[in-house]
């Protein structure tokens, strides 16, 4: 008895849930009788921004969880003093306070970004209309990966005007090149005004995700900062050897038993792409090479990186900032695409984060074919460009 009254349960059961599904069904087709065409555009729309939404809670959760524990060890490191603890459990500070915004530094800059980058973040590129369609491939590739918080800094009318046409958030403002950058070339020179004008944007509080406009983006790569050093930056390196540091040995023979010296190297940061956090070892980063630049015939990368790294020595003090190498398969660089990562067939189904076309100057032309490869799927698109440049 047991089991047949269990079997017309079930079979009751199994009759409501059909007279349910054919319902829903019914309901369904006539809603799309009626209007096909609008509700499926509306849930389309609320399905893209359902996922615009939730990349932003990623990101704003990621973001709560690290500065809770730069909290934690800002408070630990600045309060009283207290013993070392066991072997091992000893940690230094890792991340500097940020600083206090100051809004009256530029209020029209601060209204663009309280609208473009509510997370206090933001992904910003400098350009004017010599590069236009580069920026146009630049751009793209940022709306293809899904990236809202980001801002073009247009140097002069005509890209400012190209921005609104194509819907892109801008920041219209002049700058002029100093005199002794006037000759390193078009593209160094403006390279060169970044760390002016990106100290307004740490001062008013926000972190900057700097980008060249020789970058693409495949990913958003807000998802794959750490967010635990005053300066994140992508390497020129190629190896973990060259991007994360080694020991290299100076061979000197004249001094005998003591010929071998060893040194320690790691390939530079590049200055096309690195995060920088408002904190005041990254204003004052900012400020150095800024100076130097108003008064060196000097590439803006090289000072970058001597400001970065060279420590404290007779007649000079050391900048005392904190910085982590990106990984350089997830932001790479050009060099590591065209000589190794299009001929493994084990990354044929590898999308980077970002990739920089820095060391290669035909920039468009392998910007374009690098979309086609990583957005078309044409495997061949790259075949027809060398490893380096003729």
């Amino acid at each position: 008895m047991d089991a047949w009254k269990y079997f017309r349960e079930s079979e009751r059961e199994r009759e409501r849930v059909l007279f349910l599904i054919c319902f829903c069904f019914c309901f369904a087709k006539m809603s799309c009788e009626r209007e096909p065409i609008g509700q499926i555009d509306s849930m389309k729309e609320e399905l893209t921004t359902l996922k615009e939404e939730n990349t932003i809670l990623k990101i704003s959760l990621k973001q709560i969880e690290q500065q809770k524990e730069a909290a934690l060890q800002q408070f630990a490191a600045l309060g009283p003093p207290k013993k070392a603890g066991k072997l091992g459990t000893v940690r230094s500070l890792r991340t500097s306070p940020p600083v206090k915004p100051d809004m009256n530094v530029n209020p029209e800059l601060a209204k663009i970004l309280a609208k473009v980058a509510p997370n206090q973040e933001l992904l910003v590129g400098i350009a004017n209309n010599n590069v236009r369609e580069m920026v146009r491939v630049w751009f793209s590739s940022i709306k293809r990966a899904g990236i809202s918080n980001y801002l073009l800094v247009a140097l002069d009318d005509p890209i400012a005007e190209f921005c609104r046409s194509n819907q892109v958030p801008f920041y219209r403002r002049d700058a002029s090149i100093p005199d002794a950058q006037k000759e390193t070339g078009a593209n160094h020179a403006i390279s060169g005004l970044k760390f002016h004008l990106l100290r307004e944007f740490l001062v008013l509080g926000y972190s900057v995700l700097l980008s060249d406009v020789d970058i693409l983006f495949f990913q958003n790569p807000f998802l794959h900062l750490y967010r635990d050093c005053d300066v994140e930056s992508m390497t020129d390196g190629d190896t973990n050897y060259t991007a994360y540091g080694y020991d290299d040995v100076s061979d000197d023979a004249k001094m005998g038993w003591a010929r071998y010296a060893h040194t320690m190297r790691i390939w530079v940061f590049n200055s096309g792409l690195f995060y920088i956090r408002p904190t005041v070892p990254s204003i004052e980063l900012l400020d150095r090479v800024t100076t130097r630049l108003a008064k060196e015939k000097a590439w803006d990368q090289a000072v970058f990186n001597e400001e970065l790294f060279f420590p404290s020595h007779p007649g000079y003090e050391g900048l005392h900032a904190s910085k982590r190498v990106m990984d350089y398969y997830l932001f790479m660089n050009s060099k590591l695409m065209f000589t190794k990562i299009r001929k493994d067939p084990s990354f044929d189904n590898f999308v980077p984060v970002s990739l920089h076309v820095n060391y290669h100057p035909d920039k468009y032309e392998r910007m374009v074919a690098l979309v086609e490869y990583f957005t078309k799927g044409k495997k061949d698109a790259l075949k027809r460009f060398p490893d380096g440049s003729v």
